[in-house]
């Protein structure tokens, strides 16, 4: 299996830089999308179903299978020989970051809910802020990998 990965390192590094580009993109632009739900917040109306449409679709056609492809490329590269030095502190600042980036696309997933469910309590505000963090994660997964400190 390590040969395999081995020879098929350049397209699985490939591979992961288009998952991780394609589940960022949806990162960053989702909390807009709950920002412009949270200040213009019609329960009842078209507006409403309109916003949770676009979300639904960004979230599972999009950063779903985006993130799943990260992953699945991301450990692959753990698992090709030579690649990750687990005793350097850079591959434990990444893992870090990318399980926080992990658990914000999961939270994201659950405001979503909340707005299907009419129970959001975010304002537009929160949701700005909350708009910071995959920028922070990016940051420090990016500089982990090419600075490796």
């Amino acid at each position: 299996m390590s040969d395999f990965l081995a020879l098929a390192f350049p397209w699985i590094k490939s591979l992961h830089i288009m998952s991780v580009i394609s589940w960022m993109a949806g990162l960053f632009y989702f909390p807009r999308l709950l920002v412009n739900h949270a200040e213009r917040d019609d329960p009842t109306g078209l507006l409403d179903q309109t916003f949770q449409d676009m979300e639904l679709k960004l979230f599972k056609v999009i950063m779903n299978p985006a993130m799943m492809a990260t992953w699945i490329f991301g450990l692959c590269l753990v698992f090709t020989p030579g690649i990750v030095d687990w005793s350097e502190i850079w591959p434990w600042t990444k893992a870090l970051a990318v399980s926080g980036m992990t658990w914000f696309h999961h939270w994201l997933g659950r405001r979503r809910k909340d707005f299907v469910n009419g129970s959001n309590r975010f304002s537009g505000r929160q949701y700005r802020l909350m708009n910071e963090v995959p920028t922070v994660l990016m940051a420090l997964i990016v500089i982990s990998v090419v600075v490796k400190f």
